[in-house]
């Protein structure tokens, strides 16, 4: 099978390194990908390659894949999903995983999203939505400013406030609804209560009718320990987490998972891929704080390396329909991201600095490299974005993973490194608010 990749960062690499594993996958594309994903090797030989392909640049994505005849494109990041790409690739009689435009918009989309875990009962924050700024600010002032005032459209990860007084909530619905901070994706707000508790992610592989819950994880959003500093796309993650049971996790696909299906069928979503819910465990339940319809990063380099089956049959009986028929399977060790980032991140930041030491940590037992934002020039690794490492490590329990994913990133460099030391601390039950 020839697959395509959508995507250049650290999610994408872990999404080609596991489906170079695979003997089904016969070519292996990706674009435009990073200087880490070219290096990846397939169980038949052959190296990954790299395409010069922006993954928003529909029309080039599609007639390479028609040139090359791919049996099956993997779509990456949320900005392709929500522009169409499934719907254009099946138009034109090429398989593609990824959900299409429509089920796309629990991302793309926050109004729908809050809309539809309203109609069909999941639970989720008390949440209004407006166009209209004296209307939210009227909304925002009966939660006494302690909010979340959220775009409705894609922001990069970053269209979320977070305000704890009236101030802060009003602020943060001018820079929305009047300044247009965030353009197009504002012109229309959702703002959800302030809740309290720990904070997860949970992953569902969709079909269209059946979807298979995965184990837990939890990113790390903020850029400073301590769940200090701006929001970012992720600083890190690990899994599983301590926090739910298997009852409790049982419990989450009943009174979420299958109510949402119910709804999907209703509207006649049809949604095959990655159903990315993230979840505040609070004192009244487990609440939907928002929908993704695509992998987390850096969830995806946890949950990859945990995984036991081959994924690109997984992703074939989800594109198929024929999900009922597998069996997920998962390693029992423990799997920890850290993110190297780049100096200023998530602000402005500089590029073309050179790696140093990559050689060294990738020899490293039970530790992968996945590379985000970097790019090669010569015989030399640069930066050449904001997340620039995701350092992966699998170890029999956390603390095993921690010190193996830590004791890598002691041995890499570049100028204006900076990461997080506490990935995976959330799991000794220091609380958190989100």
């Amino acid at each position: 099978m020839k697959i395509l990749v959508i995507g250049s960062g650290g999610r994408e690499h872990a999404l080609v390194w596991k489906l170079a594993q695979s003997p089904h996958v016969t070519r292996l594309w990706c674009a435009p990908g990073n200087a880490g994903i070219g290096a990846e090797r397939l169980a038949n030989g052959t190296l990954a390659e790299c395409v010069p392909i922006g993954a928003e640049d529909l029309p080039r994505l599609l007639a390479f894949a028609l040139e090359k005849k791919i049996g099956l494109t993997v779509v990456g990041p949320d900005n392709p999903l929500a522009l169409g790409v499934a719907d254009l690739f099946q138009k034109n009689g090429l398989r593609i995983w990824g959900p299409n435009q429509k089920a796309a918009q629990f991302e793309s989309s926050k109004v729908f999203s809050q809309r539809f875990m309203t109609q069909y009962g999941i639970p989720a924050p008390r949440a209004g939505t407006f166009s209209d700024p004296a209307a939210a600010r009227s909304f925002a002032a009966g939660l006494n400013g302690r909010c979340a005032v959220k775009a409705d459209g894609l922001a990069l990860g970053k269209g979320v406030l977070i305000c704890a007084n009236p101030d802060q909530a009003q602020k943060a619905i001018d820079d929305m609804l009047v300044a247009r901070a965030f353009g197009a994706a504002g012109a229309r707000i959702v703002v959800q209560e302030f809740l309290e508790g720990m904070e997860i992610s949970l992953h569902a592989l969709c079909d269209g009718r059946n979807a298979r819950l995965f184990p837990t994880a939890q990113d790390h959003k903020r850029a400073l320990d301590g769940d200090q500093g701006l929001n970012t796309g992720g600083m890190g993650a690990y899994s599983p987490t301590p926090f739910l049971t298997d009852a409790e996790l049982a419990r989450v696909r009943e009174t979420i998972v299958t109510p949402w299906l119910r709804g999907c069928a209703g509207e006649g979503i049809d949604f095959r891929g990655i159903l990315y819910p993230g979840i505040m465990l609070t004192e009244h339940g487990p609440r939907v704080l928002e929908f993704n319809a695509r992998f987390g990063d850096p969830e995806a380099q946890v949950y990859l390396t945990r995984l036991d089956n081959d994924l690109a049959e997984l992703l074939d009986a989800s594109v198929s329909g024929n999900l009922d028929r597998v069996d997920i399977r998962w390693k029992p060790s423990s799997s920890v991201c850290v993110v190297m980032a780049s100096g200023g991140y998530p602000g402005a930041y500089a590029k073309g600095r050179p790696i140093r030491g990559l050689d060294e940590a990738g020899r490293l037992p039970n530790v992968k490299i996945f590379h985000a934002g970097t790019a090669r020039s010569g015989d030399h690794i640069l930066t050449s974005g904001g997340r620039v490492l995701g350092i992966t490590a699998l170890g029999e329990n956390l603390e095993a993973a921690r010190a193996a994913a830590y004791a890598a990133v002691e041995r890499l460099s570049f100028e204006g490194a900076h990461y997080r030391r506490d990935i995976g601390g959330k799991a000794s039950g220091r609380p958190s608010v989100c």
